[in-house]
């Protein structure tokens, strides 16, 4: 009996109680996943009913700071879009050491990835862009889900299967993320990595990432290990995802409905083209040519392109004329659109949080035409006038040019976007994840007055040393 005892302990380490999965370097189609998970963004308490408010007062989830909302999902993020900056080593290295690492998870651990993925996010499925899925899947060891379709389809797989975004790289890298949504009124949230050149509108430093994605992940779940309505549900595994549902699989506690991630809806503008007689002007479902309303985060331009000459635009606020502008060009711009383009041609810069359009001339002829402040819900009109000597000027959305430019008499019209419904529910914009917590005292420096000073240099004194 001892020597039979002492045969079964010797084997005993070489028995295997489960299989080892082989390694997937897979590339699915995006239709395969779920549908997108729509997250809620409670602000501040003013035009809230007298019960909610009490509910919320009482559990704490309204932001201190009632300029920035909270991130409030229903249940975890499971499609997660990343894009990443083009061209830069250092970026890809850093977005494979972000997925290995901080997102996926697999019930039998690759030998190859290290052993942190095991405990991290196990209902998360990664998305990225064709041509770089293309580029890294073979060293990834699980599949990755991108858009194989015509294009018109791959950006509506993009808006029904996307709940949050995640970029790499500076401020270009994050419009280029919105412009993937520039045909659609609900943008998931970003949480952006400064990893560019300026990186004015990222906040987040890429060796947070962990705390980060915590933070974001959370952010919605009840106090304690989970949820408790989904820790009541058992934990059951989804059907339709085909994972464990509910925060109660991911270890440590969360950090409870106050310390929810903070979120700032940035205003876009809403661009239509027509044609003189009022039609408008469609293609596909793309910036460049899109059928209906496109939205920008930053800015719409007017510009006289490679033509020598001046541009002649009639300028139309509120349904009125306002001028005849000889110039270059015409910037209408978003608050933060207001440090791009729109402040080299000499216009203001806006705070985000100012719901305000900004009407910026290009080189004008006239010294006196100086730049305009409106109202976020003030439509405005360009036209292009009969006495432009060329046939056509360029329109840019974003950076983005349009395939065709607007002729004599075409108009471009821009709204603001309304990022409130009349039922009082945040919507619209882009949901943009800022550093620190809800609940938490804001600390002085907002991060939008850091960047003006440590990145734009405002008001730095001539001769001093950065």
């Amino acid at each position: 009996m001892k020597a039979l005892r002492g045969a079964q302990k010797f084997r005993l380490p070489w028995r295997r109680p489960f299989s080892v999965s082989g390694i997937r370097r897979e590339i699915k189609d995006i239709a395969d996943l779920p549908n997108r998970i729509w997250p809620k963004y409670q602000g501040s308490h003013r035009n809230d009913s007298y019960a909610y408010v009490v509910y919320k007062l009482m559990h704490q989830i309204e932001t201190r700071n009632n300029e920035l909302l909270a991130l409030q999902w229903p249940s975890p993020p499971r499609n997660i879009l990343l894009v990443k900056k083009e061209g830069v080593e250092t970026v890809t290295d850093s977005l494979l050491e972000l997925a290995k690492l901080g997102l996926l998870a697999y019930s039998k651990k690759p030998t190859n990835v290290p052993s942190h993925v095991h405990s991290s996010y196990p209902s998360v499925s990664l998305l990225l862009e064709p041509h770089v899925a293309s580029a890294i899947h073979n060293a990834l060891p699980f599949p990755i889900y991108t858009t194989t379709s015509a294009l018109d389809s791959s950006r509506s797989f993009l808006h029904e299967k996307v709940d949050m975004t995640t970029t790499l790289g500076g401020d270009g890298t994050i419009l280029h993320a919105s412009s993937l949504f520039a045909t659609t009124p609900n943008v998931p949230p970003i949480l952006s990595f400064g990893m560019g050149t300026l990186g004015f509108l990222g906040e987040w430093k890429f060796k947070e990432f962990k705390r980060a994605f915590r933070e974001v992940y959370m952010s919605g779940a009840g106090a304690g290990y989970g949820s408790s309505l989904l820790e009541a549900e058992g934990g059951k595994p989804n059907a339709e995802a085909g994972t464990v549902a509910g925060w109660s699989t991911i270890r440590g506690k969360s950090m409870g409905p106050a310390r929810g991630a903070r979120v700032l809806l940035r205003n876009r503008l809403k661009v239509g083209v027509f044609t003189a007689d009022g039609e408008r002007i469609g293609g596909d479902d793309s910036t460049a040519s899109a059928k209906g309303d496109v939205y920008a985060m930053n800015e719409v331009i007017i510009h006289r392109g490679k033509d020598p000459h001046l541009a002649i635009v009639e300028v139309f606020v509120g349904g009125r004329f306002l001028t005849e502008a000889v110039a270059d060009g015409m910037i209408i711009s978003t608050p933060t659109g207001s440090t791009a383009y729109s402040l080299s041609s000499g216009g203001s810069i806006i705070h985000p949080l100012v719901s305000s359009l900004l009407l910026t001339p290009i080189c004008p002829r006239s010294l006196s035409f100086r730049p305009l402040v409106l109202p976020s819900n003030t439509p405005i009109t360009l036209r292009l006038s009969k006495k432009n000597r060329s046939r056509e000027v360029e329109v840019s959305i974003d950076g983005v040019r349009r395939s065709h430019g607007v002729g004599v008499g075409m108009e471009v019209r821009v709204y603001g976007e309304e990022i409130r419904s009349p039922d009082g529910l945040w919507q619209g914009g882009v949901p943009c994840i800022t550093r620190g917590n809800v609940g938490i005292e804001a600390n002085s420096d907002d991060g939008w007055v850091g960047g003006l000073n440590g990145l734009l240099k405002f008001n730095y004194p001539f001769g001093e040393e950065t």
